[in-house]
C-alpha cells in the first residue's frame, strides 16, 4: 500500500469546493477513475492498491456502485459551483482495472458520461494486466467507449518479471496488443528498467519484443525503489542490489535511440509516441495543470488550484459514502510559490518544453549556465523562449528543475 496521505486542511464532509474558488468552466475536465484491486502486489510497487486479503471489508463486486456514488456527488459539487463541463479524457487506472467485470467498467464510464458528458473524439484508457485482456473483454470496453489500452508489459524477459513479482506470461502481451488491435483499440506498452539481475541484452529484448507489437505509445519508466516495498527491505537485508545509476542512464539513452529508429518521439521524458495524436492526452492534462477529479480510495483531485485527496482504504471509502458523506481526507490550496515549483518540474519535461516567462526573473539568467553544460537547447530558449532538455538534461532533469527553482 501507498504512503501516508498529505497534510492539509480538513476537507468538508459535503466535499464543496470553497466558496472563493475562481473556477474556469473553459478549462478542460479529466476524470481519474482508481480501481484499487491487484492479484498480488508487485515487490516495486507503493500504489493504493490491496489484494483480497488486505480489503478487510471492503467488496470487490460492490466496488463499482459505491465509486457511482462518489461521481454523483462530484456532479453534485461541480454544479455548485458552475463548473460541470464534458469530459476531456477518462482513465481507468490502479491496480489492476482489468480485475473487475467489464460491465463493471462499462457502468462507471456510464456514469461519467450521464454526469458530464463526454466531448466527441476524448481519450478514453484503461490499464491491464496482459493476463486479463481477452476479446471479449475489450469488446465489452469498446462498445462501452473505451478508445485506448495501456498494457503493464514491464518487460519480455522472464527472470526480470520475477525480480518484479510481475505474474503475467511475456507472451501474452502479444495476445492482448493483437485483442485491442482487432477491437479497434489504441494501445500503449508499460515498460520498467533497471530491475534487480536486469542486463543490457536483457532491455534490449524487452525494447525489440515492445517495437516489434507496434504499438501507438511506449512508456518506458526507471525502476524507483520506494520505502515500505518488498523489494527495498529486500535491498536493505541485501538480498539484492541496489540498482545502478549509471547503467539506468545508458539504458535510457538505450531505448531513446532505438525508439526513434522505430519512429517513436518522446514528448514527456519517459514517453513516447509513433503520432502526436498518439500522445497520452490524459497525462498531458496532469503535465499542463488542467482540472481533474480523481475517483477511489486514495485518488486525488484538482480544480482551479485547489487539491483533494480521499481516503486511502476501499472500507473506508465506501462507509463514507454509504453515509451520504465525501470520501476527501484533507486538501490544499498551494501557494503561488508552490505552484511555480509544481510548473517548472512538471512542464520543464516535456519535449514542448516550460517557457522562460514561467520561472521566476531572479533564477532565469541560470538557463543560460544550463545551456552552457550541456542540459538545455540553446535554439529553443533563444529562439522560442523556451527551456528545452536534450538528451543529457532528460537525464538530469531533477538537477535542472533544482537550478530553475532553489
Amino acid at each position: 500500500m501507498a504512503g501516508p496521505l498529505p497534510v492539509g486542511d480538513p476537507a468538508p464532509p459535503d466535499g464543496r469546493l470553497p466558496q472563493d474558488l475562481d473556477v474556469d468552466a473553459s478549462m478542460p475536465l479529466s476524470a481519474y477513475l482508481h480501481v484499487p484491486f491487484c492479484r498480488v502486489r508487485c515487490g516495486y510497487c507503493d500504489f493504493n492498491t490491496y489484494t483480497s486479503s488486505e480489503l478487510r471489508g471492503a467488496r470487490q463486486d460492490e466496488y463499482a456502485d459505491t465509486l457511482i456514488r462518489e461521481i454523483a456527488l462530484a456532479r453534485e459539487v461541480l454544479g455548485e459551483a458552475d463548473a460541470v463541463r464534458p469530459l476531456d479524457t477518462v482513465f481507468f487506472g490502479g491496480g489492476t482495472p482489468t480485475l473487475l467485470p467489464p460491465g463493471d467498467l462499462a457502468r462507471m464510464l456510464h456514469a461519467a458520461s450521464d454526469a458530464f458528458g463526454i466531448r466527441d473524439g476524448a481519450e478514453v484508457t484503461v490499464e491491464a494486466n496482459p493476463d486479463t485482456v481477452t476479446p471479449a473483454v475489450v469488446d465489452t470496453l469498446r462498445e462501452a467507449g473505451v478508445t485506448r489500452l495501456s498494457i503493464g508489459m514491464q518487460s519480455a524477459v522472464p527472470h526480470v518479471l520475477a525480480a518484479l513479482d510481475r505474474t503475467h506470461r511475456p507472451e501474452n502481451v502479444a495476445t492482448a496488443v493483437r485483442a485491442a488491435r482487432e477491437a479497434g483499440l489504441d494501445v500503449s506498452v508499460d515498460l520498467i528498467y533497471g530491475a534487480p539481475g536486469e542486463s543490457p541484452a536483457d532491455w534490449e529484448r524487452s525494447l525489440d519484443e515492445a517495437i516489434g507489437l507496434q504499438p501507438d505509445h511506449i512508456s518506458a519508466y526507471a525502476l524507483i525503489i520506494e520505502d515500505g516495498t518488498k523489494l527495498a527491505r529486500q535491498i536493505r537485508r541485501g538480498e539484492v542490489p541496489t540498482p545502478d545509476d549509471d547503467l539506468q542512464a545508458d539504458m535510457y539513452e538505450t531505448a531513446d535511440r532505438r525508439l526513434a529508429e522505430a519512429g517513436f518521439a518522446w514528448y514527456e521524458v519517459s514517453n513516447w509516441a509513433r503520432e502526436d495524436r498518439n500522445r497520452s492526452r490524459h497525462n498531458l492534462a496532469y503535465w499542463r495543470g488542467s482540472d481533474w477529479w480523481g475517483f477511489g480510495p486514495g485518488a486525488h483531485s484538482h480544480v482551479a488550484g485547489l487539491r483533494w485527496w480521499n481516503v486511502k482504504h476501499p472500507a473506508a471509502y465506501a462507509q463514507r459514502l454509504a453515509s451520504g458523506e465525501s470520501p476527501a481526507a484533507g486538501r490544499e490550496r498551494p501557494d503561488a510559490q508552490a505552484r511555480t515549483l509544481e510548473r517548472v518540474l512538471l512542464q520543464s519535461r516535456l519535449a514542448e518544453g516550460l517557457p522562460i516567462a514561467d520561472i521566476e526573473p531572479t533564477r532565469r539568467d541560470r538557463v543560460a549556465e544550463l545551456i552552457s553544460d550541456g542540459l538545455v537547447d540553446a535554439a529553443s530558449a533563444l529562439r522560442d523562449r523556451r527551456v528545452r532538455l536534450t538528451l543529457r538534461g532528460r537525464l538530469l532533469a531533477d538537477a535542472v528543475v533544482r537550478a530553475l527553482t532553489d
